[in-house]
């Protein structure tokens, strides 16, 4: 026998063991769910300890490779697609679902309104925080709850409100992504569970996300590390903290939402704002969801820059002109068309289509001549109008009437 290890052997009969496991349950909760501050921080330094060891650079140009099934990136202020990876596969994506919940959640004009929680949110499968038949909550607070800590009872308590129920409520849910002209997603319901009928795709998704984070409410929320609510006939506070690790893993990190069922796989969306620049970012059935959307939020970030289109692709144009003491004027495009380009991109902009305006004399500098057309890689990018850059006087009564006979 191995005199330097020890064996410490327990024997516990079925009347202990229930007693340990409702015990062990009872600090699961405790402290996943609705631990107290103190230590929470506790956690959020381990968890920065975590983010560290991953080391992501500070700047990522290539490609980085992850392991997701599906993804798709976003810039939000363009629209651009920085990224993707069979972006209209059709998948499950968990409670990533609770975003677009949340998405209509901030936008009803209600979140002060009190909402009571039904017998068939109390009773709903899942993640949970555990409400209580006819407890009463905000739905701020509820919108909160969901978003930080996934709950489904939360989520299906927010669906009745808004839609009287969670079949209706689906209903809405349908209809507003057929309002963004998103025809690859279906919902179910307001949570995420698994459902043949409920689905939708990364590009859907990233979408959606980034739709929703123009939303000042929406971004606020999931931005946020903690959040306190009330716990009715409770002496203390619901006291949540996101379970988003990008929150401290990646500087400028928004937790957006996490999901994972066993059919889903872990599923993630994310997003990173910096310098003024925001991405967002689903990995649907990725392994190493964190290291993945950490890499490829920074890839998104420092791999482009926001280029003036005007700047880098600045084109003359002339526009003929008609009783003028000139037949033709020089018109320019004129304003700001801000798209992100990856660095060897610039000499892909194309302008494809000029419109050119039918112009009269007198003509002063700053009048409207027409617009321009911008092209990357084929697809259109934006559009600038044309200005006149120069005067041009009008012909004599005489001169317009030789004209005019002329033509």
């Amino acid at each position: 026998m191995d005199k330097s290890r020890h064996i410490l052997q327990l024997r516990l009969y079925p009347a202990h063991m229930a007693r340990v496991r409702r015990w062990v349950a009872g600090l699961a909760i405790t402290a996943l769910v609705f631990e107290p501050f103190g230590s929470t921080l506790a956690l959020a330094h381990d968890t920065e300890k975590v983010g560290n060891k991953i080391g992501v650079p500070q700047i990522v140009t290539r490609e980085p490779q992850i392991a997701a099934e599906s993804a798709s990136l976003i810039d939000v202020q363009s629209g651009r697609v920085l990224y993707e990876r069979q972006p209209d596969k059709r998948m499950r994506i968990a409670s990533l679902t609770k975003i677009i919940t949340a998405w209509i959640a901030v936008r009803s004009g209600k979140l002060d309104a009190i909402v009571t929680a039904s017998d068939r949110a109390v009773r709903q499968e899942g993640s949970s925080i555990y409400l209580a038949r006819g407890e009463k909550q905000t739905l701020r607070d509820l919108t909160y709850a969901m978003m930080l800590r996934s709950g489904n009872d939360a989520a299906t308590a927010i669906a009745e409100f808004l839609g009287g129920s969670t079949e209706k409520f689906a209903d809405i849910m349908n209809a507003e992504v057929r309002k963004l002209g998103l025809t690859h997603s279906h919902f179910m319901n307001p949570h995420g569970l698994d459902h043949d009928q409920h689905y939708s795709t990364a590009h859907d998704m990233a979408v959606i996300t980034a739709t929703a984070l123009k939303n000042p409410t929406f971004a606020a929320i999931v931005s946020t590390k903690y959040y306190s609510i009330p716990w009715q006939g409770q002496k203390w506070d619901r006291k949540m903290k996101n379970k988003n690790k990008l929150l401290w893993m990646l500087p400028g990190a928004s937790g957006v939402k996490t999901g994972y069922t066993k059919k889903a796989g872990r599923c993630l969306a994310s997003a990173l704002t910096r310098d003024g620049r925001q991405v967002a970012l689903v990995v649907l059935r990725d392994g190493q969801d964190w290291v993945d959307s950490a890499h490829l939020l920074t890839y998104g970030i420092t791999a482009f820059d926001r280029r003036n289109i005007c700047d880098i692709a600045f084109r003359e144009f002339h526009a003929p002109v008609r009783f003028g003491q000139k037949s033709e004027v020089k018109v320019v495009p004129s304003g700001h068309l801000v798209y992100p380009l990856h660095q060897d991109e610039t000499a892909a902009i194309e302008v494809k289509t000029v419109h050119i305006d039918k112009l009269s004399a007198p003509i002063r500098v700053g009048k409207k001549a027409g617009e321009v057309v911008y092209f990357l890689h084929g697809q259109k990018i934006g559009s600038l109008p044309l200005v006149t850059a120069e005067t041009v006087d009008a012909k004599g009564f005489f001169g317009r009437l030789r004209e005019w006979i002329m033509h």
